[in-house]
């Protein structure tokens, strides 16, 4: 009957008549699926474009969303605001056809995204306003009045 050991990771391996651990097959396979898995396999291979990233900051009476999306244009995106969730989209089709004497060359692509978020009810969703310009999308999303930071101050004491 053999022993069996838990490594330093949690997995489990056999020990050898030298003492020595060698991890068990099983371990092997958890440790392959368990893995993180490199970029090339999560970005979005369906769209041509990975999903761009957020910068979200928070001011005392703003939130701001911005996005590095370059190479697009501002006709390329949806902004849309549906029950408190804010979602951007951006889709973008080319064609490039050119026809010399003896070929023809025909290239096309389509590439989208979309990021959603759900707001915090502070927003004032009337005054939500966006901007795209070189290559980054901003949305400034204010705060109702009643959620705007005060300023500190002191209170006397009667």
């Amino acid at each position: 009957m053999s022993n069996l050991v838990a490594t330093k990771n949690g997995s489990v391996a056999k020990p050898n008549s030298n003492g020595l651990t060698f991890p068990m097959w099983s371990s092997w396979i958890d440790e392959l699926f368990n893995r993180e898995l490199p970029t090339v396999f999560t970005s979005n291979f369906n769209t041509g474009i990975t999903l761009p990233k957020v910068n979200i900051r928070e001011t005392k009476d703003s939130y701001y969303v911005d996005m590095a999306v370059p190479g697009l244009k501002k006709s390329d995106f949806s902004i849309d605001l549906d029950n408190q969730v804010l979602s951007i989209s951006a889709e973008t089709q080319n064609e490039n056809q050119e026809t010399e004497q003896n070929y023809t060359r025909r290239e096309f692509g389509y590439a989208s995204f979309r990021r959603s978020f759900s707001l915090p009810e502070t927003v004032n969703e009337d005054k939500i306003k966006a901007e795209y310009r070189e290559g980054l999308l901003s949305i400034h999303l204010p705060k109702k009045d009643e959620a705007v930071q005060k300023p500190a101050r002191s209170i006397k004491i009667s």
